[in-house]
């Protein structure tokens, strides 16, 4: 479990990290969202004790990183897969990392086999294509068995299949009861893969909820009817419910309750269904106020 409280960091007269509360329990995979120099990183080396608060505190499993004799039997972390010597291949870097935790050198060629690397195990490391750093990364992370994981950006320079195998291996992660944190810009695929959502804009937590809590507040229900007098029937007994076309659409109701109503007002439907919102949509609207580097940032500094 990662424990994160009232967690600030600035660097000189900026406050990256602004008071940030909150935990990432095990069984599930979090992720982690939030605009570009929202704090996400920053937050992140706080909890593996590469940067150091300028006040609160970032928890592994109730002790500070610094405090846990074998770090990466504890906690493990993809945060850059450039963080290797290119000299070394990818066995022999691996290794290097096992020696310094007292992790048998057996784990190297299990964990090998699990990013799908073993076929170069030998090839310098180097000389990987940036998907196959980045699956190095996961291998790294993955060395000392850690029930904490915390990955940003995994599936950078991976294709579609690569993508995939990043989502089911965090979803198994989780059903073994590990604690995941997953940083990432593709709403699509946090969409698929995380259970629960840390949003944070300029520094600030946003959003601590569930993935189906954030998306439910944009579900609307759509209810196509090909008669206006009966779309205006059932509009009129719905507040809030706009009329689109040949279709009425409710925000905060249920497909069965909007289909009750219309059976009771003798209005015949030809199609009922949920339309749920994108977490792109529901992600835009919550950070609409903490982008500093959008559109009028760039219109304003003159760039084109």
């Amino acid at each position: 479990m990662i424990t994160v409280r009232a967690l600030t960091k600035r660097f000189g007269g900026r406050t990256a990290v602004d008071q940030l509360t909150f935990a990432v329990r095990p069984g599930k995979v979090t992720g982690f969202l939030g605009p570009n120099g929202a704090g996400k990183s920053t937050t992140m080396r706080m909890v593996l004790g590469l940067d150091r608060p300028t006040s609160g505190e970032a928890l592994v499993d109730g002790k500070r990183y610094g405090d846990l004799r074998w770090p990466l039997r504890t906690v493990g972390a993809l945060l850059d897969a450039k963080a290797l010597h290119p000299g070394r291949s990818a066995a022999k870097h691996l290794l290097a990392i096992a020696r310094s935790n007292d992790i048998p050198d057996r784990r190297v060629e299990e964990v090998l086999a699990t990013v799908g690397l073993s076929d170069v195990a030998g090839k310098r490391a180097g000389q990987f294509s940036l998907g196959m750093g980045q699956r190095l990364g996961i291998a790294g992370a993955l060395l000392g068995d850690p029930g904490v994981l915390l990955f940003d950006e995994p599936v950078n320079g991976l294709d579609p299949d690569g993508v995939r195998w990043v989502r089911q291996l965090m979803r198994s992660l989780a059903a073994e009861g590990r604690t995941i944190l997953v940083s990432s810009h593709l709403m699509s695929e946090m969409q698929l893969t995380a259970d629960h959502l840390l949003v944070i804009g300029k520094g600030r937590l946003l959003a601590d909820a569930p993935l189906g809590e954030l998306l439910a507040d944009g579900s609307v229900v759509r209810a196509r009817c090909a008669e206006p007098a009966g779309r205006a029937r059932l509009a009129a007994q719905l507040p809030g419910a706009r009329v689109e076309g040949d279709s009425v659409l409710v925000t905060g109701a249920t497909v069965e309750s909007i289909g009750d109503l219309a059976f009771e007002l003798g209005v015949r439907l030809h199609g009922l269904s949920e339309e749920r919102a994108s977490l792109e949509q529901a992600y835009m609207e919550l950070t609409a106020d903490a982008v500093e580097y959008g559109a009028d940032s760039a219109r304003k500094a003159g760039v084109r």
